[in-house]
């Protein structure tokens, strides 16, 4: 493999084997070509270009899409211009290639061929289907801030160049390619607005027809999305609603990124174990409960069968809007004191922590996966959280009386309302988040920040 200087641009040398009836050669062997470097792109279209005369120079276009050149016959000088918005932007590299190299470009990099020998033909794998009606950004083949090497002066009558290449823009003229676009789904939830306000660039939106969506514009999808009322899913009705949202999207959303090469972030819950150990693990096996846990696994398993993808586990979400930070701070100044569950543990997890940990995932392009992600420090049971914000809201922690889960629920089992089993113990492992280089803060110190916020 050859070092350039733009990003993901691969240059492979690939043998010929051959005798005097000609030469064979692998123009794409997956496992071979990903052992030299070359992302598993994904092609879906195989295209032939056949340049009659030497001369024949095709100008610098970018694609919204990955290839692999190939020469089946002859031989061509090829150049690359980078075109992706970001500091790589105008960086070039330029080569022969022949029968016995390919190379690799990526989206956004403007490519350009010029044959040096009549009847040259060269072949290219893209991992998109060309649709009607895009613009394509493009670049002068003899800008000189390019300054690349033609063998044959692209300004002579010997090379043979379309009227609409002669016409391209200089370097300087042209506008970055941006990336492709991030989707939020469920953009108007806690988590959606904090992930919205992380990544201002992303498009939100709430409940959509996914059939209508541009997928071919994004690069990552965030589900945000779900059904969140837990006791609710025990219900005929719920339990309809809960597996549309939190099983039945997932898988939709699954083989829609399979589709079309996406990365998928899909948020799960604590609620998938049930909470016998005393943490869990991202590998442990599934054993949900209820109604709701029990439709988030199989979201997770759905999610799984997709190649890029990172299933972020949470638990016990507080941002902004109605949850249970926000109620026991409004009992504490109501003069109330409360009865809270004593027997059920976990961590909080802040919706800026929570959506700070899906960027560092993305970003950083940690392996694909399951990640647990929630705020750190010693787990917590749902009253000592509760005895926590009342003694932040100048109120005893005495005024908050702890009851088992039991006692608690005692009314609503007696008279027939659903209630779902909880986990007992709802704590997640963070030693595989960490070993990314993500931190999250102690849960203590994000509850003192946000009781504070007007």
């Amino acid at each position: 493999m050859v070092e350039v200087p733009i990003p993901g641009l691969v240059v492979l040398d690939t043998p010929l084997y051959g005798d005097a009836r000609g030469w064979f050669k692998e123009s794409w062997q997956r496992e071979k070509h990903l052992a030299q470097g070359l992302p598993d792109f994904g092609p879906v279209q195989h295209n032939v270009s056949y340049n009659a005369s030497r001369g024949v120079t095709r100008g610098i276009h970018v694609e919204p899409w990955d290839k692999l050149v190939s020469v089946a016959t002859g031989r061509v000088f090829a150049a690359w211009v980078d075109l992706r918005d970001g500091p790589s932007f105008g960086a070039t590299y330029w080569t022969e290639i022949g029968p016995d190299r390919a190379v690799f470009v990526p989206r956004g990099v403007g490519n350009s061929y010029q044959a040096l020998e009549d009847g040259t033909a060269y072949s290219y794998l893209v991992n998109d289907h060309w649709r009607p009606g895009i613009a394509y950004p493009a670049v002068a083949l003899s800008d000189p801030a390019l300054a690349i090497p033609w063998p044959i002066d692209v300004s002579s009558a010997e090379a043979e160049i379309s009227e609409k290449d002669r016409r391209n823009p200089l370097l300087a003229a042209v506008s970055p390619m941006k990336p492709p676009r991030t989707l939020i789904l469920g953009a108007d939830g806690q988590l959606g607005r904090a992930l919205g306000a992380l990544l201002p660039d992303a498009d939100g939106v709430g409940r959509v027809d996914l059939d209508a969506l541009p997928w071919h514009e994004y690069g990552v999808v965030i589900n945000a999305a779900a059904w969140t009322a837990v006791d609710a899913a025990e219900t005929a009705e719920g339990r309809v609603g809960a597996w549309e949202s939190n099983a039945a999207l997932p898988a939709r959303l699954a083989r829609i990124a399979s589709e079309h090469r996406l990365t998928l972030v899909h948020v799960s819950s604590d609620y998938v174990f049930d909470g016998s150990g005393a943490e869990h693990a991202e590998d442990e096996p599934l054993s949900p409960l209820g109604v709701y846990g029990q439709s988030k696994a199989a979201g997770d398993l759905a999610v799984a069968t997709t190649p890029r993808h990172y299933i972020v586990r949470t638990s016990w979400v507080i941002g902004e809007g109605d949850n249970f930070v926000r109620t026991m701070a409004s009992l504490a100044e109501r003069g109330v004191a409360p009865s809270v569950v004593d027997d059920q543990r976990g961590r909080l997890t802040f919706t800026t922590t929570l959506s700070a940990a899906i960027r560092h995932l993305v970003e950083s392009q940690a392996p694909y996966g399951t990640y647990n992600v929630t705020n750190a420090g010693e787990p917590l049971s749902w009253h000592d959280i509760a005895a926590e914000v009342f003694e932040l809201c100048g109120r005893s922690r005495s005024d908050v009386a702890p009851v088992t889960t039991e006692a608690y629920f005692a009314d609503a089992v007696a008279s027939g309302r659903p209630i779902s089993p909880r986990p007992r113990d709802s704590t997640l492992a963070l030693a595989k988040l960490r070993a990314t280089g993500f931190e999250p803060e102690d849960q203590r110190e994000m509850l003192r920040r946000y009781l504070a916020q007007p």
